[in-house]
Formats: C-alpha cells, structure tokens, sequence
C-alpha cells in the first residue's frame, strides 16, 4: 500500500503549551479558563458531546488536541440562524462539521418514513434536536457565520453521500452532500490520516482548495487533472469481441460475485468496455474512473446501478483508483480510500485522555446512547462481511484494523478504576462485528489485489485467516483481570466464521452469553439471501447445534435471538411466506421486526431503486431485482413475521387469500393464522393458555420460557448497537446491522 505519515509523527501545532483539557470548551466561559482567546479548529456536531471513544466528536477532537490544535465543540446548535454557530468566535484554520454518529435522516425517521420522537444521542432522549440533512444544514450555517473560514465535512452522514445517491425519504437521487452544503472539502470513512493533514497543512499556510492529494476526501475542482488517464465508466457495457487489457469494469467472473482473490481475470466472454484502447499502457496510479454524471444517474435508474457496482469495485486501498463524477458543470473528484491505521496507530486514538462522560453542561439529563455503551470497549474496526444492506465497508473499509491486547485490557482497567456507576461487568468487546479482530487476509500482496466485495460470500476465501484464538485469549485475559465480574459480547456475531472456530463457540457460549445470543440469519430463502449477500441457513443449523452442545455441557439454559428483515430488495411475498412458515415450524415468535431500509449508497439500496442487481453486470436487459416499495406490501411483509399477532390476522387472511394459499388459514398446527378474529375475551383467554406453547418453543429455538422478554429487534438499520466510531466513523444504529 501506498506509504503514509505514521499517526503521531507530526511535529506538534505551537498551541500544545495549553496542554491538555479537562472537556473539549463548548462556551467561552470554558475558553477563558483554559487561557484560550480563541479555537484553531470548532466542531459542528449533531450528537451531544460525550467525551468517550464511542462518540465521534470526541475521538476527532481528542486527536487534533493531541497534535497541538485548540479544538472547540459545538453540539446540537440551534440551527435556524447563523448566531449559535457564532458561540465560540471564528475559528483561526476550519469548522469541521457532522451530523453525528448516525445520518440525520435515519436518526430521525423509521424505515415507513414515520418521524421519530426521540433521539438516543439527545440529553434527555429528546427528538428534534438536529435538523433533516444536518451536514448540508450545519455547513450552510458555518458558511454564513464566517464566509471565509473553511469547512470541512465528515462522518457517517457525509461518508455515505459523498456521490450522487438515491435518497429513500425523498425517494430521488441527490446530488453529493458536498455539492448541497456549500463545504470545501469532505472526508469519508475513518478520518484521522486525513483530518491531521488537513490541519497541518492548513496550520502551514496553505489554502482550502490546494489540498487535493490526500486520500480519504472528496473535493470540487475546476477543471481536469493534466497528465492523467480517464477510463470512461459513464456507459453500460456493450456486446462486441473481447478486450484483455484491464478496466474499471471487469473483475474476474461475474456468475460469482466474489469476483477474483487471487489478483488476476479471467476474460468476459462477448464484453467490452468503452475506455481508451492504451489503458493497459498507463501508470495505475495515475488514471481515474468517470462515472455517470449526476444528471445521468438521477434520470436512469440503470445507470444508477451500474455507477453502484463500478464504486463498490473501488473501494480497496490497495487497488482502487480516484472516481469522477460530474454534477452539472463542476467536477467531483473522489480520491481513493484512507489506508487503515496500525495497530500501534489505533491504540494511540483510543488511549487519548478521554473521560468517558458526557460534558458537564448537560447534567443528570440520561443519554441513552451514552448509556448504551459506557461500560463497552471497541477492538476493532473495518467488517469484511460485505452484506447488501449494511454500510460498514463503505465507510470504515473491510480491513480489519485490531487494537493490540494491551491496550484493550488497559481500557477495561480504566473503566474499572473511574468509570462511574461501574459494578464489575463489561457490557462488550467487539465492533462493528463481534469476532472479526485480528482476522485478515493470509497475504498483503492478494489483499491489495483483491475486488471481492465480501471475504465470506458465497463462500469463506480460502486466504482468509479464520483462527479465532486472538479473541478466544483476549476474553480469557479481560475476565480474569480483578474487579471484573463479567464480560458480555454483545456486538452481532458472524456465526458463519464462528463455527470455523468451535474453540472460540465453546468460550463465548459458557463464558460470555448472559443467556442470550443476538445472531442475524435475515431470511431463509436463497434467493433472498444471495441478494443480502448472507450465508444459507445450513451454517445457522450448524452454529446452532454448537451453541446448544456447549450450553448443555455447562449446564445453561441458553438462547438464540435471531434477527430476520421484511421487504428485502430480492424478497417476494412467496419469500416472506415461507420464512414466516419457517418461524412458525420453529416455534419463533419475534416481537419486534424490521423493514428494508435504503440507506445511502448501500449495493442493496441501488437495487432497491433500480430493480436491478449490481453484484452482476448491469444492463437493460440484466437480471432484475424485485422489490416491495408501496406502503402496504411493506406492511404485509412486516405483518409476516409477526405472524402471531392478532391485530395481523385480517392482513393475513386477505394476503393469503389473494396468494392461492387460503388453506393455511385455520386452527391446525399447519396452519399460519386462524380463520377469524376471536373476541378480546377469547383472546385473553388464549393468552392465559400459552404457558404449554411457550415452554415448547424453548426446546428449538430458544424463545425465552413464559414470563420473559420476547426477541426484541430496535428500530432503524442498525438495530443492535449504538454509537461507533469516529467523525469520520460513528456507525451506530445509522450505519450497521448484527452480522
């Protein structure tokens, strides 16, 4: 990979004689007592500021302190005139402005469009407190504030609408969120290579728009590059003899979406590529890739699709080459992705003197988000998994990026030794997935070749290191540090690698299982999952044999949560039936459920608009992707796996009716809902007589025994955990879903 400036080598800003502050200022009172007159860099931030590695104002400001800079916060401001952006002064170098751990449209509404009336990231879980599109709201405000200051935009909400990408609230393709907010620059995915050259170079007396080299950023130019070569990506591929020469848009065999692993193609019968015939002549590092223009994608929902693929082919640090996109007469120049940092690089940003707090201005007003994960440390960052519908790869990459052992076991001993309310259990070690640390490819040299878009699709890459015993020697470590009463890993576990491991099964299920599993299979039906790009349910029977086997042998009465999602793009109402069928043959019974929701620049997003699948060649006649869009197929998609929900049964009995499958209406075991609505006495009668059912559903799948909680699913994409990494990170609920 490309040589990079190590993390900490920079030569420090003169403002590190302030030393160290207690908080980031968020007043100039704090300012003042700091001996401040003024910040060198102000974060606009649509999350509260809580001084934790979790949150992602935090890691960026606690970063830039640490190389000198005075760094100013500016949480959840009023956005409706420019004067609150104005609390702290003018910055002397940026404002560096995001929305916050999740995108401020899925922190806001649920996947039926319905607006929300709370705010996990809000004091007191109070909705409202950022603005629709935050980045484009918040960086127009800074832009009014102070014209002359630049403004630099990141995190989740940036990282994903870095292109023109459909949006599902608006139900249109929007231009790139760097076009709308009038920014200078954007930084996508993990933003600390990037953020500290922009501030040194800033600090050193260069000017906004001659930072245009550095990896992991977005930019507007005028005009384009000179010496360059363009591979022109603008057009579907057309029939005609074969060209060996490499393109933006060949990968190997595309009957298998994994592509090619090993770094070299086969040819594609009958196809070509319209680019420049001395492509295969040119110096890699200096070519780029033109995607469709804005206009084009906005207007052709083919073409879309088929921009959809080409970036997703681009997203390698080793290989992936700069994108073009044209909005209208400006050009948008995408360099390509950050190079992941070293171990000894990440251990760095989460050993920065955070205090693990929300600021004190906030009070005793609870953040749930805060109080989701305060007692949680991350390992790692970076998922492989490559599943349609979730954003993690194209923010935080798929290279895994592993804190070394000690410093993990050190965070676990700060948390136990200040963190407040602290009682001896850890709530996780994980990331974005429970058991991806450490877990890499075999070698550097296939790595940087590689365009898979997932190592574990459709099968587990044979270069892919799977030993667990990294993880399996980390937990025994943590929880045999004094004061620690227990460990919980509650990240999503990727249970198709697990059983590659039944050593690290055995340890998680007696040691680390506080009764419960959260595990995602998503579906059952092939074709839905090959549209997911999730394993079939035959790895689930088998991680559910291990799990039960290890269970019995330490004498626990253990449970599997399983996690399914409704109207899929892929997902016929056939396909919901037979998971629902599935469900009630093994005895599940979820509660709460989950519809498909289109978050940005997601593979699985780009078939929901396009109705076409961009993990093969998209043409006009290529295959095509069905989906459930209008209101009410959303609703009997949902009502399906709730299929034991009275208040479903009139949609159920219609739907089934209108499906030709009228006989699995009835009272029998084969049957999915009853023939009518019984009276509300009836039913609390039923209720009362379940204690017989519910004990049977223990026996398969684990359902909880009467009395306790059903499997319960969160609202939102992201339904397992709360905030993540980063400014340039923060997955969160906005960003990922259980592996």
């Amino acid at each position: 990979m490309t040589a990079v400036t190590p993390l900490f080598s920079y030569r420090k800003y003169w403002a590190e004689c302030f030393g160290t502050a207690p908080f980031l200022p968020m007043s100039r009172a704090e300012m003042e007592q700091l001996g401040w007159d003024s910040c060198d860099i102000i974060i606009v931030t649509g999350d509260a500021y809580v001084d934790h590695p979790s949150f992602g104002m935090a890691v960026i400001g606690r970063y830039l302190e640490s190389q000198g800079f005075r760094v100013g916060i500016i949480a959840q401001p009023d956005w409706r005139s420019k004067e609150p952006f104005m609390a702290l002064g003018e910055p002397n170098l940026f404002f560096g402005v995001t929305a916050g751990n999740m995108d401020s449209m899925i922190n806001r509404y649920t996947a039926d469009r319905r607006l929300r009336h709370d705010d996990a990231y809000t004091p007191g879980d109070e909705g409202g407190k950022r603005p629709d599109r935050a980045v484009t709201v918040y960086s127009q405000r800074c832009k009014e504030a102070y014209k002359q200051v630049p403004v630099v935009i990141g995190g989740i909400e940036a990282s994903l609408r870095r292109l023109a990408h459909y949006d599902y609230w608006s139900d249109s393709v929007r231009r790139s969120v760097l076009i709308d907010s009038t920014a200078d620059l954007l930084l996508y995915g993990n933003a600390e290579r990037a953020i500290a050259e922009v501030a040194h170079r800033l600090a050193n007396g260069e000017t906004i728009d001659q930072i245009t080299n550095i990896r992991g950023t977005a930019y507007k130019r005028k005009a384009l590059p000179e010496g360059w070569l363009e591979l022109d990506s603008t057009r579907i591929d057309q029939p005609g003899p074969i060209d060996a020469h490499p393109h933006p848009y060949h990968y190997g065999n595309d009957s298998d979406p994994e592509g090619s692993c090993e770094g070299t193609t086969e040819p594609e019968p009958q196809v070509i590529h319209l680019i420049d015939p001395g492509a295969h002549n040119t110096d890699p590092e200096r070519s780029y890739i033109r995607l469709p223009s804005f206009e084009k994608v906005r207007n052709d929902p083919v073409l879309y699709a088929h921009s959809s693929r080409v970036f997703h082919r681009e997203t390698n640090p080793g290989n992936a080459r700069p994108l073009l996109q044209m909005h209208g007469q400006q050009y948008l120049w995408i360099n390509p992705p950050p190079i992941p940092l070293e171990t000894d690089e990440l251990d760095g940003v989460f050993d920065l003197p955070y205090q693990r707090v929300p600021h004190p201005s906030y009070g005793d007003a609870r953040i749930p988000a805060y109080e989701m994960i305060r007692f949680s440390v991350n390992i790692m960052r970076g998922c492989f998994g490559g599943c349609t519908f979730c954003s993690i790869t194209e923010h935080e990459g798929r290279i895994i990026q592993s804190r070394s052992e000690a410093s993990i076991l050190g965070e676990i001993e700060k948390i136990r030794d200040v963190a407040p309310g602290f009682t001896g259990t850890i709530s996780d070690l994980g990331g974005p997935t429970a058991n991806m640390y450490q877990l890499n490819c075999k070698s550097d040299e296939i790595r940087d070749s590689c365009r898979r878009p997932s190592c574990v699709y459709p099968g587990i890459c044979k270069n892919l290191i799977t030993d667990h015993s990294p993880t399996t020697q980390l937990y025994r470590k943590a929880r045999a540090l004094p004061g620690i009463k227990r460990i919980a890993i509650s990240s999503g576990l990727r249970y198709d690698l697990a059983v590659e491991d039944p050593e690290y099964v055995k340890e998680l299920v007696q040691h680390h299982v506080g009764g419960y599993l959260k595990i995602a299979p998503e579906h059952t039906e092939t074709g839905t999952l090959s549209k997911m790009m999730k394993p079939g349910m035959g790895t689930y029977y088998r991680f559910k044999e291990m799990f039960d086997h290890f269970s019995k042998e330490a004498g626990k009465e253990q449970y599997l949560i399983p996690y399914f999602i409704a109207a899929h793009p892929g997902c016929t109402d056939e396909d919901m039936l037979n998971l629902a069928l599935w469900l009630k043959e093994n005895k599940f019974r979820v509660d709460q459920v989950q519809n498909f929701y289109p978050s940005p620049m997601a593979y699985a997003t780009a078939m929901y608009h396009s109705e076409r699948n961009p993990l093969k060649k998209v043409g006009y006649k290529s295959e095509g992707v069905y989906s459930a869009r209008s209101k009410n197929q959303r609703r009997l998609h949902k009502a399906l796996l709730r299929y034991h929900d009275p208040d479903n049964w009139p949609l159920l009995r219609e739907a089934l009716r209108n499906m030709g499958k009228a006989h699995l209406i009835g009272r029998g075991k084969t049957h999915l809902v009853p023939a009518e609505m019984p009276s509300r006495e009836r039913h609390k009668s039923l209720r009362r007589s379940e204690p017989r059912t519910q004990r049977a559903l223990t026996q398969h799948t684990g359902l909880p025994p009467q009395g306790a909680p059903a499997a319960k699913r969160g609202a939102g994409t992201n339904a397992s955990k709360g905030p993540r990494r980063g400014a340039g990170k923060g997955a969160g609920k906005g960003a990922r879903r259980p592996r």
